[in-house]
C-alpha cells in the first residue's frame, strides 16, 4: 500500500472499536459508511467497487430501493409476533419461495448457520422416523475444508483449526470425506446408518473449490440409490450468485433439502430459510423446533421482494454474463503472481503465488487504496464476488484496478 495513510476520522473509528469490540475479525483499514449498487464510500468520502459483497449477502447490491421500500412499508406496520400467533405476511410468502423454488414446505430462520442447523436436525428426525435408523445412531456426511458456520455444533465436522481449536469437546454423528470425491462418497454411503450427505455446491471459503462437472448430479444419484437425503447449503452459492438460480441447477439436481440465507435479504439483516417436501419436513412437529424471530412479518416482507429483484432484474444471468468476462479479464493480465482463476458466474477467486505469505493480504491493501475492496481467505486465495448487479463497464474498471495493484507484488 504504498504512498497511503490512515486519516484521523479513519483512526478514530478503528481504534473505538479495538477498545470495545471482540477481536474475532481482522478487517481491512477502512471504515465504510454509505452503499449504493456495487459501490461503497468510507467515512473520508472515498468510494471503492466492492468485491465481497458482504460474503455473497448483497447481491442485489447495496440498498436496493425496492428493497429498501418493502422494508419501510413493512417496518411501519408489524415487525415482529412470534410464532405464538399467525401474521398476514407469513402464508404468503411460503407459498412464493415454495412455488419459487418448487418445494412443498419452508422453514424460516435467521442466520445461515442457524438454517444448516435446523437441515441437520431435519435429516436426523427423518432418519429416524422415515428410514429407520436406530435411535441415536444417525450419522451425516460431510467434506473436507467445508464452512457452514461457526457454532458448536456445526465447527464438529469443521477441519479448519481456526474453528476447531480450544472450542471442543465436539458432537459425534460425521463422516467427513474429501470433497470433489464421488468414490469416497459412494463408500461412505454403504453405511446404512447414513441419513444425509451435506455439500456446499462450490466451496466459498476455502477459495472457491468449483466441483468436477457431473459431481453433484453423480452424488444426488446415489444419495436417492441408498435411501440418503442430498442437502445443499446454497447460502453462499445460490439466489443468482454463480448465475443460475442455485448452483445445483447448473447440474439440474434439485436438492432433498435446500439451505438459503444471505441474500435473501438483501444485506439488510438476517433471514435464513430451509425448503424441503412434506415427505421430510413434516416429521418436525409443533415444540419440537423453532425460533423467536423466524419468519417474523418483516422478514417475509423483505425476503419475497429479495427474491423477486434477483429474478425480475434478471440478475443471475447478468452474473453468468459477467463472470466470463471477470475471470477472461483476469487471465489476460497474464501475472505471474496469480497461479490460477478460477469460479462460476460471480463468485470467483485468483490464487496468489509468491514467497511472501503476506502476498495476498498485501494485494488486498494495494487494490483498497486504488478503490476495490476483497479480502483474502486461507491465506494465498482472494475471493472475487461483486454484487449481481454489476455491469460490463464496472467489471472492465475492476479488472483495470487489479491490474495496477498486481504492480505491489513485484
Amino acid at each position: 500500500m504504498k504512498g497511503s495513510s490512515i486519516s484521523t476520522t479513519t483512526l478514530f473509528h478503528i481504534e473505538q472499536e479495538n477498545q470495545f469490540v471482540a477481536h474475532n475479525y481482522h478487517p481491512l483499514p477502512v471504515v465504510l459508511s454509505k452503499g449504493k449498487g456495487v459501490y461503497l464510500w468510507d467515512v473520508d468520502g472515498k468510494r471503492y467497487i466492492d468485491f465481497l459483497s458482504g460474503y455473497s449477502a448483497v447481491n442485489q447490491g447495496h440498498c436496493h430501493p425496492k428493497i429498501i421500500e418493502a422494508c419501510l412499508q413493512q417496518v411501519q406496520q408489524l415487525t415482529l409476533t412470534s410464532r405464538a400467533f399467525h401474521h398476514d405476511k407469513l402464508g404468503g410468502f411460503a407459498k412464493f419461495i415454495t412455488q419459487y423454488f418448487g418445494y412443498d414446505k419452508v422453514l424460516p430462520m435467521n442466520t445461515g448457520v442457524e438454517a444448516v442447523e435446523t437441515a441437520i436436525k431435519l435429516s436426523r428426525k427423518w432418519g429416524y422416523e422415515k428410514k429407520k435408523i436406530p435411535e441415536n445412531q444417525a450419522k451425516i456426511i460431510v467434506c473436507e475444508g467445508n464452512f457452514h458456520g461457526r457454532t458448536t455444533g456445526v465447527v464438529s465436522f469443521s477441519s479448519d483449526k481456526d474453528s476447531t481449536y480450544h472450542f471442543g469437546p465436539f458432537q459425534p454423528g460425521f463422516i467427513t470425506i474429501p470433497y470433489n470425491n464421488s468414490e469416497a462418497l459412494k463408500l461412505a454411503l454403504a453405511d446404512s446408518s447414513v441419513a444425509a450427505f451435506l455439500v456446499e455446491p462450490i466451496q466459498g471459503e476455502a477459495g472457491v473449490i468449483v466441483p468436477d462437472d457431473g459431481y453433484l448430479r453423480q452424488a444426488a444419484e446415489w444419495c436417492k440409490k441408498s435411501n440418503v437425503l442430498f442437502i445443499a447449503d446454497e447460502i453462499q452459492t445460490g439466489l443468482g450468485r454463480t448465475g443460475k438460480k442455485i448452483a445445483c441447477a447448473h447440474e439440474e439436481v434439485k436438492p432433498d433439502i435446500l439451505i438459503l440465507g444471505k441474500a435473501l435479504s438483501g444485506g439488510l439483516f438476517p433471514i435464513s430459510a430451509v425448503l424441503a417436501d412434506d415427505d421430510i419436513m413434516l416429521c418436525i412437529q409443533p415444540g419440537q423446533h423453532g425460533s423467536t424471530f423466524g419468519g417474523n412479518p418483516l422478514a417475509c416482507a423483505i425476503a419475497e421482494t429479495a427474491i423477486s429483484v434477483i429474478e425480475d432484474d434478471r440478475l443471475a444471468e447478468n452474473a453468468a454474463h459477467r463472470g466470463i468476462e471477470l475471470r477472461r479479464g483476469i487471465q489476460e493480465i497474464n501475472n505471474p503472481h496469480i497461479a490460477l482463476v478460477r469460479g462460476k458466474g460471480l463468485l470467483n477467486a485468483i490464487v496468489i503465488k509468491h514467497p511472501d505469505p503476506n502476498a495476498a493480504w498485501n494485494l488486498c491493501l494495494e487494490m483498497m487504496q486504488n478503490g476495490l475492496l476483497a479480502k483474502p481467505t486461507h491465506g494465498d486465495k482472494i475471493r472475487f464476488a461483486p454484487p449481481l448487479v454489476i455491469t460490463k463497464e464496472q467489471v472492465q474498471e475492476a479488472i483495470e484496478i487489479i491490474k495496477k495493484s498486481l504492480q505491489v507484488l513485484t
